[in-house]
């Protein structure tokens, strides 16, 4: 296993432990040796959780797991060609739990003892329930609007709760400014590992279709972890010889309260800008200011996908819309999937008979 800056490409055998950052500022890439290489497929087809991919994680993932049940969501069929992954049901309500799930294992297995992150919701109350279960100190900066329910989840399993900010950039700032040196920072794409979880949906999605992939995936982008997680599946089945092309067109489905994704692929940009005065409903998509931006938009590219907003002010009609359709009680990120959805077959981009797949990332919490 070797890791690869995804900005400057540098290749790095051995990094330091905890594994972060590039000296370069940008995220790594995990890498493994197997990849590119023909294999029968290798799926524990009796274990219902993300860790039936486990041959296709780090190898000490599987030593000492930190597992509450993650993974192997059911792919629902709602209409003609359309089907719903639903991570709702995952162990504290969200996505956020594959990632976490290998993230802290592997913060466990490189001696880690303490964790810290901003978060604007899921991933708070995701790290404060497997840092509970790895026995790690977990400190979870929130902004200063969050939901009261996100801060009772959080708090239920033992961890540190600071508030600050309207956004998650500002709670991001208030951690930097206060934590101390023994704290691991597992904030979006910091750490390679939160990806490798979130790749699991790409090897369940193939799994689930009996290894074949949809034409399109539509997917709420805030930090993008879920889009990248899927897309580096995608090529690593490809590789192997699992799956056969074309590849899905991923689409990049954001809120226009806070669309700096959307506005870097319309003007044809290599990297987002920071979105000022973000505001949406759609909590897991305030993200202002997404350190993969660049990273996203190339997958954006390579899948010949789109980036496009919903309006804002239509999130809780639209939500509301897919609640009553499909009986899944899903939060306003959905609202988004649903409208940009709705929008993409009526401008054609999505032609009738194509196979796609919407995300339901999130429970609403009350």
């Amino acid at each position: 296993m070797y890791y690869q800056c995804t900005y400057c490409y540098k290749i790095i055998h051995k990094p330091l432990e905890p594994i972060w950052l590039c000296e370069c500022g940008k995220p790594l890439s995990v890498h493994y040796d197997w990849e590119d290489v023909s294999r029968d497929i290798q799926v524990d087809s009796e274990d219902e959780s993300l860790w039936r991919y486990a041959s296709m994680l780090p190898s000490k993932c599987t030593k000492e797991k930190i597992s509450l049940g993650e993974g192997w969501t059911p792919l629902l069929h709602i209409e003609d060609h359309v089907y719903i992954k639903n991570e709702t049901v995952n162990p504290t309500g969200s996505f956020k739990d594959r990632g976490m799930a290998i993230a802290v294992t592997m913060a466990k297995a490189q001696n880690v003892e303490k964790i810290c992150l901003p978060s604007a919701g899921n991933a708070g109350v995701s790290a404060a329930a497997y840092c509970q279960a790895a026995g790690i100190d977990c400190f979870v900066f929130f902004p200063e609007t969050i939901p009261e329910p996100f801060k009772h989840e959080t708090e239920r399993y033992n961890s540190k709760l600071i508030l600050s900010g309207q956004t998650i950039s500002e709670a991001a700032q208030a951690m930097n400014n206060q934590k101390e040196e023994d704290w691991f920072d597992i904030s979006t794409l910091k750490e390679p590992f939160r990806v490798e979880g979130k790749k699991t949906l790409g090897y369940e999605i193939a799994d689930q279709l009996n290894w074949s992939l949809p034409d399109v995936i539509i997917y709420p982008t805030g930090g993008g972890t879920g889009l990248i997680g899927m897309w580096k599946a995608f090529k690593e089945m490809l590789g192997m010889g699992w799956i056969s092309g074309p590849l899905p067109r991923m689409v990049a489905a954001q809120s226009d309260g806070c669309a700096p994704v959307v506005e870097a692929f319309q003007t044809q940009k290599e990297a987002t800008s920071f979105w000022h005065k973000s505001d949406t409903i759609a909590l897991g998509l305030n993200v202002p200011g997404p350190l993969g931006g660049y990273w996203i938009l190339k997958i954006l590219s390579e899948s010949n996908g789109i980036a496009v907003t919903a309006k804002e002010a239509s999130l809780r009609i639209k939500t509301e819309d897919f609640r009553e359709k499909t009986g899944i009680d899903a939060s306003s990120e959905i609202g988004v999937v649903w409208s940009a959805y709705e929008e993409l077959l009526k401008t054609t981009w999505i032609t009738p008979g194509e196979k796609v797949v919407l995300f339901a990332t999130g429970i609403e919490r009350r």
